[in-house]
């Protein structure tokens, strides 16, 4: 390797965070909190709560273990050996790149805005969608600059329309908009867990600072700060943005919008300021698949440099990036991609992007649990040992939780889709062996 490694800051690495947790379901979700009634800012707040605990977690296991990549797989092996490592590591690394199709999805249908044509031409959608996959991957093999670059100015273009409507759209707030307490009908503890594990998604991403750690600058103090800001950052756009919504939009119409925000923007700015919310969304989208593809070589590289994953997965270009590992992850979501656009096979993709929640969630719970004993293996639990105690405690309880809001369908294929990595598991143990 002659070039000097390539390292991102502080601005790259919290874009990292922010840039992956915003993708493209906050443009939709509050028009789904819309009809649980106002009780869902309370799930918003749940939910938030409980993002910001986890982030605290990773944020002190990158200082306890600073430069080791791979952030869920590596502090779940340092707590629990390599077995469990493996499993957190297999099952995260599905879930990204089959999310990352239904990320593709997400950015086609907030292209037909400008595009109507891609809505009916299935073989146009899927070729922008390859397109895009591919262009994000070339960039991620030029090295883990280039992709920070891209994912400061995706992120930067994201928050813009969202802080927009949040701003101006005070202006433009009526409290006999807002829709009342519970409209559900039932109790308000159901109200209140159906909203929380809708917005549970969008907290998805609050590990992506701890993932490249090798490549971070200085990594003990901008990974915690980079997560924490980054978690923090997006939670405001969050909440701030659907009270705004609320306020601007009357329930009946905020139900049925499929673009809630596009349509805040054209009561505030006229047709321009709606297309300028839309484009936000499509750039949103596009920010965030860079994001999880830069994971998607980073995880498994982490992984394979302790002989667990294949050795394919560590192979590095000039550049540093895992190439092969970011190949072979593209391809994969191109099949998954094509899935979706095939008949037939969509109930298929819409049953896998479910599935992988699970395998996307049992990180969460492990790495809380890990924390607790590495600081007590490490000997660094006398200074607080209740704090520590606490802090495990209350993040694995909402991983728990959280798993159970998936529905009892995604926890059961989930595990057998966590179970399906054991051969592989044993395949590499025998590999090592035969060395």
């Amino acid at each position: 390797m002659g070039s000097k490694p390539q390292k991102i800051g502080l601005i790259t690495a919290t874009s990292l965070v922010v840039g992956n947790m915003i993708g493209a379901g906050i443009f939709l979700l509050p028009a789904s909190l819309a009809s649980f009634g106002s009780i869902s800012l309370l799930g918003w707040l749940f939910t938030a709560t409980g993002a910001l605990i986890l982030a605290k977690i990773f944020s002190n296991m990158s200082r306890i273990l600073p430069n080791i990549s791979g952030g869920p797989y590596a502090y779940s092996k340092a707590g629990f050996g390599d077995f469990i490592g493996f499993l957190v590591a297999w099952g995260y690394w599905i879930s990204i790149w089959v999310s990352n199709a239904a990320l593709v999805t997400a950015i086609i249908s907030a292209l037909s805005v400008f595009f109507p044509e891609l809505e009916t031409n299935p073989i146009l959608a899927v070729s922008i969608g390859l397109g895009i996959i591919w262009l994000l991957t070339w960039i991620n093999n030029r090295g883990v600059s280039a992709s920070g670059k891209f994912q400061v100015v995706t992120t930067i273009l994201k928050l813009a329309p969202l802080v927009f409507i949040i701003l101006f759209g005070l202006f433009y707030f009526d409290l006999d908009n807002f829709p009342s307490f519970n409209l559900t009908g039932g109790s308000s503890w159901v109200a209140l867990s159906g909203a929380a594990s809708l917005t549970l998604y969008a907290f998805l991403g609050i590990e992506s600072a701890s993932i490249p750690a090798e490549s971070v600058e200085t990594p003990e103090k901008i990974i915690p700060r980079a997560t924490m800001l980054g978690t923090i950052i997006a939670t405001l756009v969050y909440i701030l943005g659907t009270v705004v919504l609320f306020g601007i939009l009357p329930v009946d119409s905020l139900q049925n919008s499929p673009a809630p925000f596009a349509d805040a923007g054209k009561i505030i700015g006229g047709e321009y300021a709606g297309y300028f919310v839309a484009a936000g969304a499509a750039i949103s989208a596009i920010g965030c698949l860079n994001g999880w593809i830069l994971m998607s070589g980073q995880l498994p590289m982490a992984t394979a440099k302790d002989n667990m994953f294949p050795k394919v997965f560590k192979k590095e270009n000039k550049n540093g990036s895992p190439y092969l590992g970011l190949v072979i992850g593209s391809v994969l979501t191109s099949v998954v991609l094509l899935m979706n656009y095939t008949k037939g096979l969509v109930d298929q993709f819409t049953f896998i992007a479910n599935l992988v929640v699970f395998t996307a969630l049992i990180p969460y719970l492990f790495v809380a649990a890990a924390y607790i004993i590495v600081r007590i293996e490490k000997k660094l639990h006398f200074n607080n040992a209740f704090k520590t105690f606490i802090l495990g405690t209350l993040g694995a309880t909402y991983a728990i939780w959280a798993i159970f809001g998936t529905g009892s369908d995604t926890v059961f294929y989930g595990f057998l889709l966590l179970l399906a990595g054991i051969p592989f598991y044993v395949l590499m143990q025998w590999h090592k062996r035969e060395k």
